[in-house]
C-alpha cells in the first residue's frame, strides 16, 4: 500500500488534491481512498489530507502517520508545522517552492526531495494561486503511482461542470509533469 499525506492551508485545494489522486489511481485500475483532516479551520489555517493507493481493497481508515509520499503545497508550513513527522529515509517529499532543494530545511535525505515552483505555473496557466493540480503533475512524474493520462482524466471528471477550468488545470498538470 502507498500512503500519501498532503499538507497545505485552507483554501489551497488540499482536499481536492487527495481526491484527484484517488480518482486517478481508480482510473488506472487500482484501489484508492482519500479523506481530509480538519475541524473548524478557516481559510489559511494548516490542514492535511490523505490518500492511499493499493492493488487490493483498502480497509484502513486512520490518518497516515508514516507516509511514503509527502506533498507540501505551502512551503511556509516547513517552519510552523512538523510536516516531516513520521517520515523515514525512504519518504519522498514534493514541495511547492521557488527555492532550490539544497535550501530546504527538512529532516529527509536530499535525494528524496523534489521541488517545483507550482505557484508560478498555477499563475501562468490557471490565473490563480491554487497549486493542487500543478503539484499533482509533479507527483505523477516523480512517483509513478498514477499515470499522466489518468490524472488528466481525473481533472476532467472533477471539473466536468467547468470545462474551461478543467482545460487550464490539465495544461498546468502537463507543464509540471514535463519539468
Amino acid at each position: 500500500m502507498h500512503q500519501i499525506r498532503i499538507h497545505g492551508r485552507g483554501g489551497q485545494g488540499v482536499v481536492t488534491a487527495a481526491e484527484l489522486i484517488a480518482i486517478a489511481a481508480f482510473n488506472d485500475g487500482r484501489k484508492s481512498q482519500a479523506f481530509p483532516s480538519f475541524g473548524v479551520e478557516r481559510t489559511g489555517a494548516p490542514i492535511e489530507a490523505f490518500a492511499r493507493i493499493d492493488d487490493k481493497p483498502i480497509r484502513r481508515r486512520e490518518h497516515i502517520y508514516e507516509p511514503d509520499v509527502l506533498i507540501i503545497q505551502d512551503s511556509s508550513l516547513l517552519s510552523s508545522v512538523p510536516v516531516d513527522k513520521g517520515c523515514n529515509k525512504k519518504t519522498m517529499v514534493i514541495i511547492n517552492t521557488a527555492k532550490q532543494k539544497t535550501e530546504i530545511k527538512i529532516n529527509l535525505p536530499p535525494k528524496n526531495i523534489y521541488v517545483i515552483d507550482a505557484t508560478k505555473i498555477a499563475l501562468e496557466e490557471i490565473g490563480r494561486n491554487i497549486v493542487n493540480t500543478v503539484i499533482l503533475g509533479a507527483f505523477a512524474r516523480v512517483t509513478g503511482l498514477v499515470s499522466l493520462e489518468s490524472l488528466k482524466k481525473a481533472v476532467l471528471q472533477k471539473f466536468a461542470d467547468k470545462p474551461d477550468l478543467a482545460d487550464k488545470n490539465i495544461k498546468a498538470v502537463e507543464k509540471a509533469y514535463n519539468l
